[in-house]
């Protein structure tokens, strides 16, 4: 498919997404997804996207033979295929689709220590501290946290709601009363940021379209706003207006990146080991499993069970027969 061609195609997927309210997160996916997918075959123009069911089959194939992605991934890609014929080209899927299956592995996450939190939290400084005091202490992924409004934090009941996580769910959660006075000060610089904002002829944030239609001035509003705003102004790829975004997530990954290196870990760890590390150090506090399962918005419990093999140290809790031997 020619380079012109691919764009058009393209910016239909994008159109008619934006119209079903997707992220835009999920529609840069879907479109990188469809462009590998037409690179895949070497399309040169629509004709050559018929015979749909046999042309994903073989590019799910691949992707599980050739790039050993991980289950998760290929449903994804699938996704985007599907979401391709059915919504954009109009065009049912009638016949099976038996793509090779990606391989499903158990993955044991990667946990810090209790000190080895307090280490890394310790080398953090400024706002990437206070994100990564919340990931840990509320159990939030990195999109989450970044996504988090003014509204959202409950000071007296000391929960965080928690909108539209994974799956486009809400969840309420625990929130850490030892960092109220250090976020009310965060809050009122960035109050102040905000003001000026409105001053200038900006100060709206980016509302979904259903809560925009709802709450028509409610962009400009206070309790609207993200806790952790970007530095500067950006453009809306979408509408094209000027306004103030939340942080980006790779300012909060590089802050994690330096402190780890500073703590002189060598354990792999990522923005989200704070949210794995939250579930094991309370269920070594006594949590029980399914108010956990809550906390992280699981829908199955078989998936926050993964913590309890962390917390059997020595393998299902069994000791090496090697510490009862008398040898130096």
């Amino acid at each position: 498919m020619s380079t012109q061609n691919d764009r058009k195609l393209l910016d239909e997927v994008r159109e008619i997404m934006r119209l079903h309210h997707y992220s835009i997160h999920t529609e840069r996916t879907y479109c990188d997804w469809i462009k590998k997918y037409i690179q895949f075959h070497k399309m040169r123009s629509r004709d050559d996207l018929q015979d749909g069911e046999a042309k994903i089959e073989a590019f799910l194939t691949h992707l599980a033979v050739n790039k050993d992605i991980a289950p998760a991934t290929q449903n994804q890609a699938m996704n985007a295929l599907v979401f391709l014929y059915k919504k954009v080209l109009k065009t049912q899927l009638d016949k099976e689709i038996n793509a090779v299956r990606a391989s499903r592995k158990t993955n044991v996450p990667v946990v810090m220590t209790r000190e080895e939190t307090a280490r890394v939290l310790s080398l953090i400084n400024g706002t990437p501290q206070l994100a990564a005091k919340l990931m840990y202490g509320s159990g939030l992924r990195i999109s989450e946290a970044i996504r988090l409004r003014v509204q959202d934090i409950d000071y007296q009941m000391k929960t965080l709601i928690v909108r539209s996580g994974k799956g486009d769910k809400d969840r309420v959660t625990t929130f850490p009363a030892s960092i109220i006075p250090f976020l009310q000060a965060h809050l009122e610089k960035v109050k102040v940021i905000h003001t000026e904002d409105l001053a200038k002829g900006h100060g709206a944030v980016y509302l979904p379209h259903a809560l925009a239609r709802k709450y028509p001035n409610a962009d400009k509003k206070w309790q609207w706003q993200y806790v952790f705003p970007a530095r500067t102004l950006s453009k809306d790829p979408r509408s094209g207006v000027i306004r103030r975004h939340h942080v980006d997530p790779s300012v909060l990954n590089k802050a994690i990146k330096m402190a780890v290196q500073a703590a002189g870990l060598h354990k792999k760890i990522s923005a989200h080991t704070f949210r794995h590390s939250f579930a094991t150090h309370l269920l070594q506090r006594g949590t029980d499993i399914r108010t956990i399962q809550a906390l992280l918005g699981h829908n199955d419990v078989s998936t926050t069970m993964i913590y309890t093999h962390i917390l059997n140290q020595g393998g299902h809790g069994v000791f090496s027969p090697l510490d009862d031997l008398d040898v130096l």
